[in-house]
């Protein structure tokens, strides 16, 4: 035992003295320090600082921004979340395959990201650029923006509403839906009830609203087939007066399912007429491996009703946690 001792003794003091040893060369013979060199250092700090966050990002999770009020009140404009990118597998590079993701499905009202399938590209190089900014500032800096100078949503977040084999049918702002297997139909409000769901998708608009909203639709389903708005009946007229003053119609989808069906009952000889109120009417089929996303702001979402179900595959993320404000931070993974 004391011969044992005595060569970690020996051992400890031959490693200090080195290690000693050592530390007196590097002062002695220390480099002196320059701008170039302190320049180099700082920018081989950053380079590898900006390579190390955009891995987070893009493999363990993304900081976001809110852009815009499609999710309110869940998610307000401004809000900075989490979003969780191992959740549904793991994607290769930005928009492109994923790995891990064969028993990783999205499920029933998780709230999700994805890639806007109605996003212009300003070009590779731009897009690219873009996306390392925005995810190496960890959101901080966005510099793909609009024309109106608003920020370009190249990922959009929205709630996962319908699932495969189901249709979603819209009137007056209003979903149900039916489920695999079903021919009826069920109000959401009924549905998410008996499926334990939360109460985050709500309307604003007055039901008043929608008489002017579908009247506004019918006018333009007149023009749109070469007749005369003097020649509609009264009533389209009057309803129209409520919103003639409007800029945009508060509910497009409604407008265009009105004006449709004007133009179909117009000719139903027409068979791109018959096919697109069809659509409108019959309601939306979700295919095998696709989800139809929806915003909580119903009244004011550019959602899955006018670009249809998305892929699983171009789903890439599910937001989890909101941390800032700091007066509403809290878990989003049940919300």
């Amino acid at each position: 035992m004391d011969g044992f001792f005595e060569y970690l003794e020996k051992t400890t003091v031959r490693i200090l003295t080195r290690r000693r040893a050592l530390k007196a060369y590097e002062v002695a013979n220390k480099q002196p320090r320059t701008v170039v060199g302190e320049i180099k250092g700082w920018v081989d700090a950053l380079v590898f600082a900006v390579f190390a966050v955009l891995l987070i990002n893009q493999y363990v999770f993304q900081l976001f921004l809110i852009p815009s009020p499609s999710m309110v009140s869940t998610l307000e404009v401004g809000d900075r979340v989490f979003v969780s990118k191992t959740i549904y597998g793991i994607e290769v590079y930005p928009g492109g395959p994923k790995i891990l993701s064969k028993n990783r499905k999205v499920q029933r009202d998780d709230i999700i990201t994805f890639y806007n399938p109605e996003y212009a590209s300003k070009g590779p190089l731009f897009d690219i650029l873009s996306q390392i900014l925005y995810m190496g500032t960890f959101s901080l800096v966005n510099i793909d923006k609009n024309e109106d100078g608003s920020i370009a949503e190249r990922l959009y977040v929205k709630r996962a509403i319908g699932f495969p084999g189901e249709v979603v049918r819209f009137s007056e702002g209003d979903v149900s839906i039916r489920k695999t297997g079903s021919s009826e139909f069920t109000q959401e409000a009924s549905f998410r009830e008996e499926s334990n769901l939360v109460d985050g998708p709500h309307r604003s608009l007055e039901t008043n609203t929608y008489d002017g909203i579908k009247a506004w639709g019918s006018l333009f389903g007149y023009q749109d087939v070469g007749v005369a708005f003097n020649t509609a009946p009264s009533y389209l007229s009057t309803a129209y007066k409520s919103v003639q003053n409007d800029n945009y119609p508060d509910d497009m989808y409604q407008f265009e399912t009105s004006k449709a069906r004007t133009k179909h009952l117009f000719d139903p000889s027409n068979f791109d007429y018959r096919n697109e109120s069809a659509r409108y009417e019959q309601g939306i089929f979700i295919p095998e491996g696709s989800i139809l996303p929806l915003g909580d702001n119903r009244d004011n979402s550019r959602d899955g009703r006018y670009f249809g179900p998305v892929s699983q595959e171009k789903i890439n993320g599910s937001v989890r946690f909101r941390f800032w404000p700091f007066t509403r931070i809290g878990y989003l993974g049940n919300k």
